[in-house]
């Protein structure tokens, strides 16, 4: 039960983290919370038609932006990466700055997981170790590539 209410209180603090974000325009929320760089991810559902955004913390490697599809180590991915799936095209914004880009789903197979994987890992101080642990879902790195 304690468990519960401490993730009731972190999913409050992170949707605050994103309402600062968005209503600031980007001037507060890059790297509000714990330092971690983050991004706006604008997508839209997949099931509903409707404009999506999640703030999620990021990686580069050159060009790209990377996100975790972790959901906090749930059974479940995030609803934003089924959006991404139905369409890869879309936006994210880092600060003030919004950018088109391609989305790309990556699982170990793919060469780069394991490097990207301690890339994004170390962005946020190993949690997503941890959120692996927690599932025997193998969670996904997104690449967003620049259009």
């Amino acid at each position: 039960m304690a468990s519960s209410r401490v993730e009731q209180i972190g999913r409050k603090v992170l949707q605050a983290h994103q309402w600062i974000y968005e209503k600031s325009g980007g001037a507060l929320g890059h790297k509000l919370l714990f330092g971690n760089p983050t991004l706006l991810l604008r997508t839209t559902g997949a099931k509903t038609g409707k404009a999506r955004t999640n703030a999620l913390t990021y990686g580069r490697d050159g060009a790209a932006y990377l996100v975790v599809a972790s959901n906090g180590g749930s059974r479940r991915a995030p609803g934003w990466l089924a959006n991404l799936k139905a369409d890869p095209e879309v936006e994210l914004q880092v600060g003030r700055r919004r950018i088109p880009v391609h989305a790309r789903a990556t699982l170990p197979d793919d060469p780069d997981y394991a490097r990207r994987w301690d890339i994004v890992n170390k962005v946020n101080a190993d949690r997503y170790t941890a959120y692996q642990r927690r599932t025997d879902r193998t969670i996904p790195i997104v690449e967003l590539t620049p259009r």
